[in-house]
């Protein structure tokens, strides 16, 4: 066992034993998201690091939790693969890097604009080893899919907010990056117009990866096989066109930048709120879900499956309400900068049905019965 692992080991059996939380922490990217952390005192996880494995040919890479994201993705891209979910990259508020670790990557669960056809962080966990709050160092699922037997607990890692217990090795699924990608541009289409036009393309067989409309402009990015793509490209561009619409094929180089920022909230639309009391909000809702009736900026993505808003916090029941009719929920993703952690108090996440409340509560009872990872950054 590392000095590493040690060190967490014995930090987890002390804070038990004097009854304080532990926050874990990467590289602290994601700190702004979820509910008001209830604890200061951090089991930083960025000394373990590391690729432990990496089998190109069985589509598999293991990593120790501190690994930096971008390590794993340059190893990825010399093989040609890649992570298809594409996580996004956020910065540090404190040092302005990028120093995301790909234990945080699955502990917060977020994906980026392929979400809603290549699937999300969870389809991708193949296996985790971990510590729990009793300091017992536990092994779930494997490396390949077929290893997965019983209670598939790898996967309940995603999106925990580590209040399960310290993720210290993952393994994950990759795929090979595909050999064509186009991104089509259209102009002057109204949010009504590019959902209907999104709802008829994703039920046809189109090889259509990501969709971004933000101030009346649709982005379209297809990618697969190169005749695929190219055929998608001429069918979509003759539609538009029919329809009146100024489209363009984007230089491959700077569409590929632009999704970039997209995932990572460095487009202009996530740069500056428009008034300094405005939260950022993520709506997910159903695909095919019609444009909402808020009177609010918002850039959609997803093909219609997650709408970004700027309001308030004082919106929070109309945007859930809203949320909720169009067979969704409404999570506070980023407070407004004049009232900060202030504005989490309207609660970050959506409260879930009593049912799927009391399981949590039995699960996170089974691994942290004393309550070590209990943080409240997830409300139960």
């Amino acid at each position: 066992m590392s000095n590493s692992l040690q060190a967490w080991i014995d930090q987890i059996s002390a804070a038990a034993q004097a009854g304080r939380v532990l926050s874990i922490e990467g590289g602290a990217t994601k700190r702004f998201y979820g509910e008001i952390t209830q604890s200061n005192d951090i089991l930083n996880t960025r000394a373990h690091s590391g690729i432990v494995s990496y089998e190109p040919s069985e589509l598999y890479i293991t990593g120790k939790a501190g690994t930096p994201l971008i390590e794993i993705e340059d190893a990825l891209k010399q093989r040609n693969q890649c992570l298809a979910f594409e996580p996004p990259h956020f910065f540090d508020a404190n040092t302005s890097k990028d120093s995301t670790t790909v234990g945080g990557m699955v502990a917060c669960g977020l994906a980026g604009p392929s979400r809603a056809q290549a699937g999300g962080v969870r389809d991708y966990v193949l296996g985790v080893e971990m510590i729990n709050g009793r300091a017992q160092t536990l092994t779930f699922g494997g490396q390949v899919m077929k290893n997965v037997a019983g209670y598939d607990v790898s996967r309940l890692m995603a999106a925990s907010m580590g209040v399960l217990g310290v993720i210290t090795v993952v393994s994950l699924k990759v795929l090979p990056i595909a050999p064509a990608q186009n991104t089509i541009e259209c102009a002057d289409i109204n949010q009504t117009q590019a959902l209907k036009l999104l709802h008829q393309w994703g039920v046809q067989a189109l090889p259509l990866n990501a969709s971004c409309w933000v101030q009346d402009a649709l982005y379209i990015r297809l990618r697969g096989a190169v005749a695929a793509v190219q055929s998608a490209t001429e069918r979509m561009q003759s539609e538009l066109k029919l329809l009146g619409k100024r489209v363009q094929v984007i230089d491959q180089a700077q569409a590929q930048l632009d999704w970039v920022a997209c995932a990572k909230q460095t487009l202009p639309f996530f740069q500056q709120a428009p008034k300094a009391t405005d939260c950022l909000w993520r709506l997910s809702v159903a695909q095919t879900a019609a444009p909402l009736s808020l009177p609010y900026p918002s850039l959609i993505e997803w093909q219609g499956g997650l709408r970004w808003v700027w309001a308030p916090a004082s919106a929070v029941n109309q945007l859930r309400e809203t949320a909720k009719q169009a067979g969704g929920h409404a999570t506070l993703f980023r407070t407004s900068q004049a009232n900060a952690d202030a504005d989490k108090k309207v609660g970050v996440f959506t409260p879930l049905p009593a049912v799927k409340s009391k399981i949590q509560q039995q699960l996170q009872q089974q691994m942290d019965p004393m309550g070590v990872f209990n943080t409240g950054r997830i409300q139960l």
